[in-house]
């Protein structure tokens, strides 16, 4: 039987023979209490009643009996259980006991690792008569003898063979060992997300990239084009000027574009060229578009080509000729 002194501290604070008075009002609720608080006290040595406020989550407060002590496990657990105002039909509330040295666990399935709250199957289905303090302490020990919501080394399971496991602390330990692994593939699932967000921002950056070089690309090919149209416009010129002048054609039109002193072969040498250049540019366009030469190829090319070109037009404007627009 429970001890004198807890006897006799449990019926003076039900029957309102304390200062502080207690916030249960039903007589039979307070005999089910002190019964059930006694043989709790009786079974689990290690746990003793008392008396003090709970602020719920509301903010409002009652007062009420609780037992606290150390909870009968390797290594021992500081807890704490309230009786509910509503006490048996409402399941009691029950606290672990953080610690700075001993901090609660904070993956673990059934305690809070902020207030230490905890939210075992056994509260979460609590039905009267079928349950009561003493059977909820030999679940609590049961559960968390196998997962201990200290920080701590977890201690070998206290089951040698699942025949000797109750239906209950079988669905517990189920519980506990599908808790962990969800928490295991959220955190491998949040990876990937990041490594797929990151992923996606170098996509963009290389899609960004390859769309100013098709504009690139495009501003050329624009370029060449018209470069290509005027060329057409001024081989038809010369070749009228041709058929025009003399009667000059065929095989006879190399002839026609002598220089009569050195400055004019100068001139024509520098024309043909800047010419020449053009018609090899073109070339050039039409392999980048059959893919015969690369992007940077090309380019490489177009500048060198455009630097001899540049100095072809600078001697024109030097010899006094009109240099060929583009």
């Amino acid at each position: 039987m429970a001890s004198n002194f807890s006897t006799q501290f449990v019926d003076s604070a039900l029957h309102g023979n304390t200062s502080f008075e207690l916030s249960y009002t039903d007589p039979n609720q307070k005999w089910i209490i002190r019964n059930h608080i006694l043989s709790l006290i009786q079974n689990y040595p290690s746990l003793s009643p008392s008396m003090d406020s709970f602020i719920h989550n509301n903010g409002s407060t009652v007062n009420l009996l609780k037992a606290e002590g150390k909870l009968s496990v390797s290594p021992p657990i500081p807890l704490t259980i309230w009786v509910h105002v509503s006490y048996p039909a409402m399941a009691p509330m029950v606290f672990v006991m953080g610690s700075f040295d001993s901090p609660i666990h904070r993956d673990h399935p059934f305690v809070d690792s902020s207030s230490g709250a905890t939210f075992v199957p056994y509260l979460q289905t609590w039905q009267y008569p079928r349950s009561n303090l003493v059977e909820l302490v030999k679940n609590l020990v049961n559960l968390f003898s196998i997962d201990h919501p200290l920080v701590y080394s977890p201690t070998n399971s206290t089951f040698s063979h699942p025949s000797m496991v109750s239906k209950r602390e079988a669905l517990d330990r189920l519980a506990g060992m599908v808790h962990y692994d969800l928490v295991f593939m959220e955190a491998k699932t949040e990876e990937e997300i990041e490594e797929l967000s990151n992923l996606q921002g170098e996509m963009a950056k290389r899609v960004e990239t390859t769309n100013s070089l098709i504009d690139q690309i495009e501003t050329e090919r624009s370029i060449l084009k018209r470069r290509v149209e005027d060329l057409v416009m001024e081989s038809d010129v010369v070749m009228n000027w041709l058929r025009v002048h003399d009667g000059i054609t065929g095989d006879e039109t190399e002839d026609a574009f002598e220089g009569v002193d050195e400055e004019s072969k100068m001139k024509i040498d520098c024309l043909a060229a800047s010419m020449a250049i053009d018609d090899l540019i073109y070339s050039l366009e039409k392999a980048i578009e059959g893919g015969v030469l690369s992007f940077e190829a090309y380019i490489k090319q177009v500048r060198v080509l455009a630097r001899e070109q540049f100095f072809c037009t600078a001697m024109l404007v030097k010899l006094g000729a009109s240099p060929v627009v583009h």
